[in-house]
């Protein structure tokens, strides 16, 4: 019984010490230095790479976006934020490099009744040919906004006073040509228009204040006008 009971030990930690080296790993030869350093090296490439393209994409995003946000979503022209960024950014420069530009504020004369005679689709369209007949009359390089409702803002670059008025005026003209037709019966829009002029010694906030005053007394003589 002894013997037996000795045997079965002995197998037993054989079954042992053969499970203990079937686990054990053999041994894995080990890259070079050099090699494991260029690995590493390719991967953190890869790395630095896909987050350029990922920060790349989220700029531009971020670029969309503050479009969108200065944008006036019915007009593609700027909302009242933007251009009075543009203003201020307008201002800067001149005020450094001592150019000159005037700044229009232009209303729309009869969109109220517009708008309540026919609705505000019939106003939009209004709104939509007074952007197209503004653009046709400025520059590539000036700057058209929407200030809100009926009120429109327009930076023009290196021009003096009386060019400044001129085109102003020329301007409300643009407006007052323009003829819609709703429901049979034909009616216009027409225009005021009220100018600030930019130079080394501007404020955008008390030019844009300005040029909104003289707006409003231009509106008050056109009414006096046949």
């Amino acid at each position: 019984m002894a013997k037996k009971t000795k045997a079965s030990a002995a197998r037993t930690a054989r079954r042992r010490k053969d499970t203990v080296a079937e686990r054990k790993p053999g041994r894995q030869r080990s890259q070079p230095p050099a090699k494991r350093s260029a690995v590493a090296s390719s991967g953190a490439k890869a790395i630095l790479r896909r987050l350029r393209t990922q920060l790349a994409r989220a700029l531009e995003r971020i670029d969309e976006l503050q479009a969108l946000a200065d944008t006036d979503p019915l007009l593609d022209v700027l909302n009242r934020r933007g251009f009075e960024r543009e203003l201020c950014r307008s201002v800067a420069y001149i005020r450094r490099y001592r150019a000159s530009g005037a700044l229009i504020v232009l209303d729309v004369d009869r969109l109220k009744p517009i708008n309540d005679a026919f609705g505000h689709a019939a106003g939009d369209q209004v709104l939509k040919a007074v952007v197209a007949a503004l653009s046709r009359h400025v520059r590539s390089s000036d700057v058209i906004g929407r200030l809100g409702g009926d009120e429109f803002a327009l930076l023009l670059w290196n021009l003096g006073e009386i060019d400044a008025r001129a085109k102003a005026m020329a301007l409300e003209q643009a407006v007052d040509r323009l003829r819609f037709v709703f429901r049979g019966r034909t009616v216009t829009a027409g225009a005021s228009a009220g100018v600030a002029m930019l130079d080394a010694h501007a404020e955008a906030d008390l030019a844009l204040q300005e040029a909104d005053s003289a707006m409003y007394l231009r509106k008050a003589q056109r009414r006096h006008e046949p």
